[in-house]
């Protein structure tokens, strides 16, 4: 693959399953304006609410 993936995380709280779908497509498009590069980039946005909790 040699890199060619980016994972952007984002709050749970603060964007929603719909603005992360736009989102992914906005950086894709961002990046093929921008860039050359051989093949295709994979553009992952993670939403994801992580809940710790500690026993003593």
């Amino acid at each position: 693959q040699a890199g060619r993936e980016i994972r952007v995380m984002v709050s749970s709280d603060q964007v929603s399953d719909d603005q992360s779908v736009v989102m992914a497509r906005d950086i894709a498009k961002k990046i093929e304006a921008e860039m050359t590069y051989p093949g295709q980039i994979k553009v992952n946005v993670i939403r994801e609410t992580r809940s710790v909790e500690y026993a003593r």
